[in-house]
């Protein structure tokens, strides 16, 4: 989004270019081509779904066209992966490369190894110890409770008289590949029907792709994983600085 004289205005392609991304199916084969790509424009030029889509459908309801249902409906597919993972704003990451970015971001650690050696706050292990079981021995369950965000807050004693800053302590979570955003769903009341707005629905990934599949790049080091994501970005914008580069995937590990 770009503000000219105090008016945001969408970027993006005219409704008439060829190239540009036209349905949701077409994004989701877009972030398999790219392997992750953030959702409005930022650091790197003509590195969104923003700049990739016509300005003239957003927030028109229109779910056949409009770019904002489309992550509602891409999430809920779980043919990528969508959360605030690129400088905790949103975006797609393919699941060839989720892998890749949860080894980087988490440092090699499951989220109750990283508790145990200090890389998790409280108020983040309170959101976890709802999202996740263990079993007898102490075994991590990944099971897809499908929690809406709002009834998570709640759970996890966030909101009024209690933990503050849900969102916030939810976006870290994301940013190091311990939640992703799984669905979009809207609220019932007691008869049971729907009202207001859809409220995202906040799972681990190994609820929903499996254990396997999302620590596949556990093997290499945190450090190698961070070096093929920022020479992705190098390969697709040879143009791009460094620093916003960095400003988009995140500093080298420490190790």
């Amino acid at each position: 989004m770009v503000n000219e004289n105090g008016v945001w205005y969408m970027k993006g392609l005219s409704s008439r270019d060829p190239s540009r991304i036209k349905t949701w199916e077409e994004l989701v084969e877009r972030v398999d081509e790219l392997g992750f790509i953030p959702l409005f424009s930022g650091e790197v030029e003509g590195f969104s779904v923003e700049e990739m889509v016509s300005p003239d459908y957003w927030w028109t309801g229109d779910r056949q066209r409009d770019p904002w249902e489309w992550r509602e409906i891409v999430a809920a597919s779980h043919r990528a992966a969508y959360g605030k993972f690129f400088g905790k704003k949103a975006g797609f990451i393919s699941l060839k490369w989720l892998p890749v970015f949860a080894n980087h971001r988490r440092e090699g650690y499951d989220w109750d190894s990283a508790w145990e050696d200090g890389r998790l706050t409280r108020r983040e292990k309170l959101i976890m110890d709802v999202v996740t079981d263990k079993s007898p021995d102490g075994e991590i369950l990944w099971t897809d409770k499908q929690i809406l965000s709002t009834e998570l807050k709640q759970i996890a004693g966030f909101g009024k008289g209690g933990e503050k800053n849900f969102p916030g302590i939810t976006t870290d979570l994301m940013m190091k590949l311990y939640l992703v955003t799984s669905d979009f769903r809207r609220r019932r009341n007691k008869k049971g029907n729907e009202y207001g707005m859809a409220v995202s629905v906040l799972t681990p990934p190994e609820a929903i792709w499996g254990y396997e599949a999302v620590t596949e790049a556990y093997s290499e080091t945190p450090t190698e994983s961070w070096q093929r994501i920022v020479s992705r970005v190098q390969e697709l914008f040879p143009n791009a600085q460094n620093s916003d580069i960095l400003g988009l995937v995140g500093k080298a590990p420490k190790e």
